[in-house]
Parts: C-alpha cells; structure tokens; sequence
C-alpha cells in the first residue's frame, strides 16, 4: 500500500480529510482560505496547484469538519430546536404590536421581517461552511476582525440574557400575578394568599429545580426532546387562542379590530417606532444557527436552509395566528404579556378551564425553551472570557461554574426590569437588529467582495438585497432606539 498523509475516515461520517499535522483548530483551518500575514479581511485564498479557471467547486459540498464522533440531531430535532430558539416570550409582546399597527400592517410586517430573518439565517450558513467555522463569533472575525467578533458576541450575551430575563418575569407575571397591572396569579387563585405570592421566592424555587438542571446539559442536541415538548406547548396555546377568537366572534362578543395604522396621530407614529424592533427580536434566532448546523446529521447547506425554510414558516404561521387572535379576544385591553390578560373571563364556555391550560402550558413551554437560549449565551461567554482555551463540552467544572454564574445574573435581572415590554424594545431596536440582520449583511457584503475561486460571489441581486437589508437594519436600530427614549421621557412627563 503506497504511504497516505491522510488519516483514515469512519464509513458513514461526514468530515473531510485532513493531513496528520494539520492542527483542528479554528485558526489552522483559515489558512487554506486567507493569506498566511494573519490579514483576513484581505482577500480569499486557493490552493496554489489549483488553476482559478478550472476550480469550480460549489459551497454546497462543503460540510464542517467533526473533531469527534458523537450522535448527531436529523432535521426533525434541529427544526424543534431553532422553533424553539424562535418562539418565546416574544410571542406573548405580538398581540400588543396588532393593537398599534392593525391587522393588515400587522401581518403584512410579520412576514416580510420573517422571510428576511430566513435569508439573513442563510446567509450564515453559506459563509460559516466557508470559513469552516463553528460559531457566529467565527463568522464575524473572518469577515471583519476580532474586534467586529468581540461585538457580535456582546450582543449576543445582551439579547440572550435579556431574552431569559423576559422568561422569569412572564413565569412571575403567570403563577404569582402581576402587581404593576392588578392580575392575579395561577397559584394564588389555586391556593389563596402564601408565600408563592412573592415572586422572587417562587421564580427562584423553579430556577433553581427545574431550569439549572436543564442548563447543566453540554450539547444542543440533548434538547431535541424537551424542544418538541415546548413547541407542542405553543401549538396548543394557538389553538386555543383561534378557538376563543373565533367562537367570540361568532357569537357577536368580539369589537372591530383596528385595520391598519393612523397615520395622523404623532402618538401612534412614535407607537410605531417602537413596536417594529419588538416583531424584529421575535424571529431572531441566528446566534443558534451555527450550533444546531454543528450537530446536524450529514450537515450541508442545503440541508441545513430546509430546516431554516421549515422554522420560519412555522413561526410564521404561529405569530400571525397568536397577534391576530390574541387582539381579537382582548381588543384595546391586550396587555404587553398576553398572558397576563387570561385571568380573566373569556365570555366562552370552559374559560376558567382553558385559562390555567394556556397559562400554566405556556409557563411550562419557556422552562423548556430556557435552556436552549441559555446554551447559546454560555458559549458565547465561554469564547469570549477563554477564548482559546479547551471546548466547553470537555471541562464540566467550568461548565458547571458559568451556568451557575449566568443564572444568578439572570435572576437579579427579572427581579429589577419592570416587564417584557420594556426589555423587548430596547433589545429588539439594538442587539437583535444586529444580530439578525446587520451582521449577516456585512458578512456577505465583505467576503462576496473577496471571493475568487468558490463561486460565492454576490450577483448583482444578492449585492442588492444585503445593502436594503443592511440599510433598513440602521434605520430600525437607529428608529428604534430614539424613539424608545423618546417615548418613556413622554411617559414620565403625563405621570
């Protein structure tokens, strides 16, 4: 047998070969792509014996290199696990977005924001399997630099802690009620007055036996179960919202719903401002993109776009189906967490009935989407703070330890933000925006540019559509954020 520097691949894995004194390592693997002077943001490399004219290698065939075998997640369990990164407590803010914009602009700006979520998710996947690199952090340097890296990775810990934030205060708001609003709690129509009425006590009990147990868990793929759990939860919980709407409308019990946006009213114009960064940070999902592609079985881009095709079009589905019903049922009464409005009667048969089904169900549904969320933020604050050091799968001391540091910090959070609304805006007009679509943007802007032999340079269509998504992204981030201040100092001034 003549001698092989390539070592040998198991039968049924999907990795490339790789030479025996090639290092595994993120910055071994860009060398084949970016010139050897450590300038990435220079230009895209070939190999040297390879003519530019006869390389016509398509990005599809590439797939990630695995370091080690383990059991990998097939479409089903990465479509349950982005779902699930998607629909969360920004669906109980949706029904209070309709209540501004109307039902027409309402769904018309669903699912515009929807599908550039889904072209924005694609994009990574393109560049990531490029890059070879294995987190959203990875994508970023090799575009822009280490610093760009250091901010995506910034914003992705203050829109995932904020995110589980928003979590333990609707599981507070839910099963010990809502002081700020006068709603009552599940536990204390269930029991009466205890110590469950004091919600730090409560949210600290389940944070401490339900949602660390869950969170000490290494790899996404483990929570491929507990994913299809939640998102049947949340099916449940639109059902029912379309039953009660329907039957009220049915029976006359419903008021017209507004159609569409006064565009007279300064008051509304500002509402507007404000509820746009709240639809955007509904669909963002792209800090888990890379992880749930990692632990994808037979991973490629085409494979991986199909799950990303198939979660949008659920949460599509899903959103319009809860702002519209969930309006529909409240009218101008609908609160910023939906949730909180069901403790009251629905005017429909069954309704004390169906409303400790929607409320406890959906508490159950973030306590599973939790540590999905929590995943992506641990190992995002991993790379940044040890970067460089072994992956976190393989140390479960320090696995152990920021988890425990993260739910602490994540706990003092709910105790002192006010409510959902409050969190969802700020983060929806800065760190979603640019983690689902100004990133995205830059980084097929800045590597199409540099292409030369992978066939991954822009057409003119694609260089098109990244300027107006880069360029819409700006203004709602800078819309957004001024029109937040704007309207809390109006709001301090009328109390």
């Amino acid at each position: 047998m003549m001698d092989s520097n390539y070592s040998p691949v198991p039968n049924g894995s999907h990795v490339e070969l790789q030479t025996l004194n090639e290092a595994d390592d993120f910055a071994s693997q860009q060398r084949w792509l970016f010139p050897d002077d450590g300038n990435w943001e220079n230009e895209l490399m070939i190999p040297r014996d390879t003519d530019d004219d006869d390389f016509d290698a398509d990005i599809d065939d590439y797939t990630l290199l695995l370091s080690k075998p383990h059991k990998e997640s097939g479409i089903p369990g990465a479509v349950f696990n982005l779902t699930t990164t998607i629909i969360g407590a920004g669906m109980m803010a949706l029904p209070a977005t309709m209540k501004v914009l109307g039902i027409v602009l309402g769904l018309a700006l669903m699912i515009v924001i929807g599908i550039l979520s889904e072209i924005s998710a694609e994009m990574l996947v393109k560049y990531a399997v490029l890059c070879k690199a294995k987190s959203y952090g990875e994508v970023v340097e090799v575009a822009m630099g280490r610093t760009a890296r250091v901010l995506s990775e910034i914003c992705i810990i203050i829109n995932n802690a904020g995110v589980l934030v928003v979590y333990l205060i609707i599981i507070g708001d839910v099963m010990s009620g809502s002081v700020h609003h006068h709603h009552h709690g599940v536990l204390d129509q269930w029991l009466g007055y205890g110590f469950w009425d004091h919600r730090k006590i409560l949210v600290l009990v389940i944070m401490v036996f339900f949602l660390a147990p869950l969170c000490s868990l290494n790899r996404i793929d483990s929570l491929s179960t507990t994913s299809a759990a939640s998102v049947a939860l949340a099916v449940v919980f639109v059902i029912i919202c379309l039953g009660a709407a329907f039957t009220r409308v049915i029976e006359g019990k419903s008021k017209s719903p507004n159609m569409s946006l006064d565009f007279e009213s300064r008051k509304t114009i500002m509402d507007l401002l404000v509820v746009i960064p709240v639809i955007s940070n509904a669909y963002v999902c792209h800090f888990n993109v890379q992880p749930v592609y990692n632990e994808l079985e037979g991973r490629s881009p085409q494979k991986m776009n199909k799950v990303v095709r198939i979660t949008t079009t659920i949460c599509i589905m899903v959103y319009a189906s809860t702002a519209t019903s969930g309006y529909l049922l409240f009218g101008q009464q609908t609160e910023s967490d939906i949730l909180t409005n069901f403790d009251k009667n629905l005017g429909i048969r069954y309704s004390t009935a169906l409303n400790y089904i929607v409320r406890v169900g959906y508490v159950l549904h973030l306590v599973l989407v939790f540590p999905v969320i929590h995943f992506s933020l641990r190992e995002t604050v991993d790379n940044l703070v040890f970067n460089g050091s072994a992956p976190l799968v393989e140390s479960k001391r320090r696995s152990s330890a920021l988890t425990a540091v993260l739910l602490v910090l994540i706990y003092l959070g709910s105790t002192v933000i006010p409510n959902i609304w409050t969190a969802f805006k700020y983060t929806g007009a800065t760190t979603a925006v640019s983690l689902g679509f100004t990133f995205p943007a830059l980084i097929a802007l800045r590597l199409g540019e540099e292409d030369k032999g992978l066939s991954l340079r822009l057409s003119m269509g694609q260089k098109c559509l990244s300027w107006s998504m880069l360029i819409l992204a700006v203004i709602v981030s800078v819309a957004g954020t001024v029109g937040n201040i704007i309207y809390c100092i109006e709001n301090e001034s009328d109390d």
